[in-house]
C-alpha cells in the first residue's frame, strides 16, 4: 500500500520526501517497480475481463453474489469475496433499480364522488368552474405532493 500511494503521488512531490513521511526506502520502492505480477495478480487480471463483460451485460446491476454464480458458471473458479474485493478496487457497483410503487387503487369498495362536469372545460365567467390535480413526486427526502386548483374561465392557477 505504501509503495502504491508512493507511485501515484509521484508527479506531486519528490521520491526522496514520500519514502521518509512513509517510512520506506528508496531501493525498497525501486525494487517494488520493478518486481514482475505475483501470480495471484496475473489471475486477478485475467478475471478482470469476464467480471467487466458481465457487469456490462446486466446493466450494471450484478453485485458480488450474482457475478461469482455468473463467473462459476462460466467455468471459473473463484469466490465472493475474492469478486467482491475485484469489483471495488475496479469501481464496478451494482445499481439498484426502483421498484415501481403503485399510488392509485381504483378498484375499491368505497363511494365514487359524482363527475359534475361531465368533460364540458368551458366557462362562462370566472369562479363558476375549477378543475383540481395531484401529482405525487418522488424526491430524495420521499413522496412530496404536488396539488394545483386552475379557474377553467382563465386557466390560471387559484390554489
Amino acid at each position: 500500500m505504501r509503495f502504491e500511494l508512493i507511485d501515484v503521488t509521484k508527479e506531486h512531490f519528490p521520491i526522496q520526501r514520500r519514502c521518509q513521511v512513509l517510512d520506506v526506502s528508496q531501493s525498497g520502492y525501486f525494487a517494488w517497480r520493478s518486481r514482475p505480477a505475483s501470480p495471484r495478480q496475473r489471475e486477478d487480471l485475467v478475471l478482470l475481463a469476464p467480471i467487466r463483460s458481465a457487469y456490462r451485460l446486466s446493466n450494471e446491476t450484478y453485485g458480488s453474489p450474482r457475478m461469482t454464480r455468473e463467473l462459476q458458471d462460466e467455468g471459473l473458479t473463484v469466490g465472493r469475496r475474492r469478486t467482491a474485493r475485484l469489483m471495488r478496487e475496479n469501481g464496478l457497483r451494482a445499481r439498484q433499480t426502483r421498484r415501481f410503487k403503485r399510488t392509485t387503487d381504483s378498484h375499491h369498495a368505497f363511494p365514487i364522488a359524482p363527475n359534475l362536469l361531465e368533460q364540458d372545460f368551458s366557462a362562462e365567467r370566472p369562479n363558476q368552474k375549477w378543475n383540481a390535480h395531484i401529482s405525487y413526486v418522488w424526491t430524495s427526502e420521499g413522496w412530496l405532493y404536488l396539488a394545483v386548483v386552475l379557474d377553467l374561465f382563465a386557466r390560471r392557477v387559484v390554489g
